[in-house]
């Protein structure tokens, strides 16, 4: 027997075992204290169980500046490697805070981007669990090219492999540009948070005082800056969300999405016809319609809490998954402003990136007026759904429900800018503006001379609604495919995906467009 070589095998348990103890005992029981799991216990939750494989696990930082070269750190900070969620492969890395505050340095930077590079050769999605204090500034200027380094991948990949960030803990400084850069971010409430600048920064630069939960806490980048799209209570919750987000997701860029098998009585919906107000002011909850479409259960909201005034997610349909960009005229009366045109057009990109075929529900006033809007740049961001939608060349459906004015109406796929198919419901009104405000314009010297003005305003108001505010005149023009009863909705929506289910479409050859950023 030959007893060298076990002596050989023991030390490498023993090593292994020093490196997934990570910082120690005494931290790791601090890190709980706070709330918080471990990087590890992270990697558990998110994968299926003993399907984790990891990769560099002996690396460690190789600085001697500041004390550091009497300091060990099992990992240099961060677990890497793959296994799987729901049976399909995914790539991570997963930052250890018991090891020097899972700061970011050289080998740490190292790590993770070789298995974002291994993420992409083999077109698999990839995940960063991210709970880091920040750049190692002990090692100076070679973290902050670490971070670079991530960065760029970050770049590179986008749209080629989904990317999903998950904040556990603080990001702060050039941190936050990666999760930024990645496809979706999700964040845990009270307990991780995202800044450029700290609260202590920015009260010693501009004197102004906030809390690090109240600066760039999980409430407020998923209902205030919109840099994040979804939250949960607890580490758990949220990485339960990362796992349901990766079921309706290819693994990369040259593959449809997962479909599963589906079915039901009947598509016929017919509750569609009472859950909707046929007066076209009176507000309602186009989720109603959504859940009508979509198979029982499937829609995934993205981005639920910020900007209101449009709902998107993810469904399927007949198994099929499908994005969903819908105007909610429970807020702002479904009207675009400078928030949900940001929010529409990424999401938008992102679905044409993955081939997810794209389905607009239509109830829009126009976009929002004001001078708070003009002055924000609403030019700038309205054009970024015109963008989205005219370079996508994924299935693109529409269903004007009741509304459908102005800019807004062309913005939202109409047939000029590429839609595929748009129906309308026999109560839509399509036109540059609404029947009142037309009325007024069209008619104020026959309104204003009449004997009865708010009579002769009525009448006009109806005129004008009987002339241009249905769809039969669009659908003359060819504008609409077909006006449609809307307890069929459903079923033509899966009779239009089976039809584009081969659809191709290329786009003249060049570098890239200009999108309005």
């Amino acid at each position: 027997m030959n007893l060298d070589i076990y002596d050989k095998i023991n030390e490498l348990y023993e090593k292994r075992r020093e490196v997934e103890l990570g910082g120690g005992d005494k931290k790791i029981e601090k890190q709980h204290e706070k709330g918080k799991l471990t990087a590890r216990e992270r990697i558990e939750l998110l994968l299926d169980e003993g399907s984790f494989v990891e990769i560099n696990p002996f690396i460690e930082h190789r600085c001697h500046d500041f004390g550091l070269s009497n300091k060990k750190g099992p990992g240099d900070g961060v677990v890497t490697g793959y296994g799987k969620v729901n049976g399909r492969p995914v790539y991570l890395f997963s930052q250890d805070f018991t090891v020097f505050g899972g700061a970011l340095g050289e080998m740490h930077a190292k790590k993770i981007a070789a298995v974002m590079d291994l993420a992409a050769k083999t077109g698999t999605p990839f995940v960063g669990l991210n709970d880091s204090g920040g750049a190692r500034i002990q090692e100076g200027v070679v973290s902050l090219d670490g971070y670079g380094q991530i960065f760029y991948r970050n770049t590179i990949y986008s749209g080629v492999i989904p990317q999903l960030s998950v904040i556990l803990g603080p990001c702060a400084g050039g941190a936050v540009y990666s999760p930024a850069i990645t496809d979706f971010v999700f964040m845990v409430e009270k307990t991780s948070q995202m800044f450029i600048t700290g609260p202590k920064v920015i009260e010693t630069v501009t004197g102004e005082k906030i809390s690090s939960e109240d600066l760039g806490g999980a409430t407020v980048h998923n209902t205030i800056s919109g840099n994040a799209h979804f939250s949960g209570q607890t580490e758990e919750e949220v990485l339960l969300q990362v796992r349901k987000l990766l079921s309706y997701l290819p693994q990369n860029n040259e593959e449809k999405p997962p479909a599963i098998s589906y079915s039901n009585e009947t598509d016929y919906r017919s509750d569609l016809t009472d859950l909707i107000p046929f007066d076209a002011v009176r507000p309602y909850d186009v989720r109603i319609v959504i859940e009508q479409v979509v198979d029982e259960g499937s829609f995934f909201e993205i981005q639920r809490n910020f900007a209101k005034n449009i709902v998107i997610g993810l469904a399927r349909i007949k198994g099929e998954v499908v994005g969903l960009v819908c105007n909610q005229p429970k807020y702002m009366a479904g009207g675009l402003d400078i928030d949900s045109s940001d929010k529409a057009a990424r999401f938008i990109r992102f679905c044409d990136s993955f081939q997810i075929p794209l389905i607009t529900f239509e109830d829009v006033t126009g976009f929002f007026p004001g001078v708070k809007q003009e002055h924000g740049g609403i030019i700038r961001h309205g054009a970024k759904i015109l963008y989205a939608y005219s370079e996508a060349t994924v299935p693109k459906l529409t269903v004007i429900l009741r509304k459908a004015y102005g800019g807004a109406y062309v913005a939202l796929n109409s047939k000029s800018i590429g839609a595929d198919l748009v129906y309308a419901w026999p109560n839509a009104e399509i036109a540059v503006m609404g029947p009142q405000g037309a009325a007024n314009i069209i008619f104020a010297k026959e309104i204003k001379e009449s004997s009865n003005p708010e009579q002769t305003r009525a009448e006009k108001i109806e005129e004008y609604r009987q002339k241009f505010a249905n769809p039969y005149v669009a659908a003359s023009q060819g504008m609409v495919d077909d006006v449609i009863d809307p307890r069929e909705t459903r079923i033509k929506i899966i009779q239009a995906l089976e039809m584009l289910r081969t659809k191709k479409e290329s786009r003249p050859a060049k570098k890239h467009g200009n999108i309005p950023l």
